[in-house]
């Protein structure tokens, strides 16, 4: 499983024109799944993006977990797009809809996240904050 994350002052997720997910201070997840995951991995990355130290303490030093903050989380299947072989990504890795879909919606329970649309055609929209972008794999 992978979680692409960005430190954001807001996020915002559409799906046909309508914004279905929308975020203020706080941590974007765009997440992938890959075949083969289990909800043992699920929680294991959505434990470690709870405690991942990305945001300023009092001192302004990088090293505050999420805490009250919010987490906009996008299923993103594309982060297991393999280019090594030309420059078509292909998809092999990834999990398809049965499997990833379920494991999409643990990660964002657990995170307490507003979420975009599994399988959607969706448009992101975000104000990265620092910037901050971290690749997590589990």
């Amino acid at each position: 499983m992978r979680a692409l994350v960005q430190r954001v002052t807001r996020a915002s997720v559409e799906v046909d024109g309508e914004k279905v997910g929308e975020i203020g201070p706080g941590m974007m997840v765009l997440l992938g799944v890959k075949k083969g995951d289990t909800e043992s991995e699920a929680e294991k990355i959505a434990a470690k993006l709870l405690k991942l130290r990305i945001f300023e303490d009092a001192e302004g030093r990088m090293n505050d977990p999420l805490g009250e903050r919010e987490v906009l989380c996008i299923s993103q299947f594309t982060l297991y797009g393999d280019t090594r072989k030309g420059n078509r990504p292909g998809w092999s890795e990834a999990a398809g809809g049965e499997e990833a879909e379920p494991l999409y919606d643990l990660v964002c329970e657990k995170l307490g996240a507003s979420k975009g649309v599994f399988g959607a055609d969706m448009k992101v929209e975000l104000v990265n904050d620092g910037p901050v972008t971290l690749l997590v794999e589990i």
